[in-house]
């Protein structure tokens, strides 16, 4: 082809989505298959929320609210903060290249753990900035490898809380140190997709950074805990000035009616939230405690999900897709000894238990 992109474009790796589940059943003539390897809400959506969705159908033909006011004002109070923190994404990591736009010019360096979500380094080098891989030391974020890695080019540091694939988090402690090495011009974005899932009481409290320290932007989605990830929904947290600058490369109409209306009433549900946290709660449990019995090394969470060792992971992978039990293979992440679970339905955690002790 003659017309050629610039070169910090043609050299990104896609994102690529692993094939829907009907298709592998028919590739692999199985039925009834569960699926635990997308980090998905297995009780499904929140009733409220699919309610809302009903009602906001007949109203499709018209645009969605542009500056998605409800929403934005019920995540204000939920927050108690001003509506002026809040800049609502198709997803999450809509803002994450709203972010990448605004501050991101060619030559720029952003900072990120490694591994972890792809859509950094994407959105980083549709920018024509560079991304500076920071591996993870013991599972975890190694904070003080990245500070370490800032230099006059560093503008933008990504970290996430909990990580993905690991499920390790980030104490109160270690970043309040963190930040105290971090130049006053280079912002940090905490990407808390699972923070509702996360249990130990040393964990960072991100949004009480907010008013007191202008760098932090935080993010967060409906696609977990509140079972939404079909109708792409997120949003960040972050400074009136920084969410100025957001809404200049914001798309119009960028988040859909129909997930406006499931997020806001998704706010409502308080039931089904604890329900959900609760089932990935004991299902954590239940897999630790058959895990330690059988003597099969993990990685403890604190998300929906967790690492299991299992030696040849991408043939474990394999053997547990022909017991109908879809998983994640961390080879692509530079584990090829582990696989990621997904945190399912007792049953299907149950099945999953099952298949494993099959195929090891």
């Amino acid at each position: 082809m003659k017309i050629k992109a610039p070169n910090h474009i043609s050299g990104i790796t896609p994102y690529l989505p692993g094939k829907p589940m009907e298709e592998l059943e028919r590739e692999l003539g199985i039925k009834d298959s569960i699926k635990l390897a997308s980090n998905e809400n297995p009780l499904g959506p929140s009733p409220k929320a699919m309610a809302a969705v009903q009602k906001e159908l007949a109203k499709t033909n018209r645009y969605p609210e542009g500056g998605g006011y409800y929403l934005t004002q019920k995540l204000a109070r939920k927050f108690n903060i001003s509506p002026k923190n809040i800049v609502l994404g198709n997803g999450s990591d809509d803002v994450i290249g709203m972010l990448t736009k605004a501050f991101l010019i060619p030559g720029d360096e952003a900072i990120m753990p490694s591994p972890s979500f792809l859509m950094y380094e994407i959105m980083v080098q549709v920018a024509g900035a560079i991304s500076v891989r920071v591996p993870l030391s013991s599972y975890s974020i190694d904070l003080t490898a990245m500070a370490a890695r800032v230099t006059s080019k560093t503008r933008m540091i990504f970290l996430t809380h909990p990580n993905n694939p690991t499920g390790s988090f980030l104490t109160e402690e270690a970043f309040c140190s963190f930040i105290r090495k971090i130049p006053e011009e280079v912002l940090i974005v905490l990407d808390e997709a699972y923070i509702e899932f996360v249990r130990d009481a040393s964990s960072l409290d991100s949004l009480s950074y907010l008013t007191r320290d202008q760098r932090i932007v935080v993010l967060r989605t409906f696609s977990k805990a509140y079972g939404l990830a079909g109708l792409r929904v997120g949003y960040g947290i972050m400074d009136p000035d920084i969410s100025s600058l957001l809404h200049r490369v914001r798309q119009p109409f960028n988040v859909n009616s129909l997930a406006q209306a499931a997020a806001t009433a998704a706010l409502d549900d308080v039931d089904f939230l604890e329900k959900t946290q609760a089932l990935v709660h004991n299902g954590l449990n239940y897999i630790y405690r058959t895990l330690d019995k059988k003597g099969i090394p993990y990685l403890p969470s604190q998300a929906n999900f967790l690492m299991i060792r299992v030696g040849d992971a991408d043939r474990v992978y394999r053997k547990l897709l022909q017991e109908g039990v879809i998983v994640r293979s961390m080879t692509s992440y530079g584990f090829p000894d582990y696989i990621r679970l997904t945190i399912g339905l007792e049953m299907e955690n149950e099945r999953f238990i099952k298949a494993l002790e099959k195929v090891l």
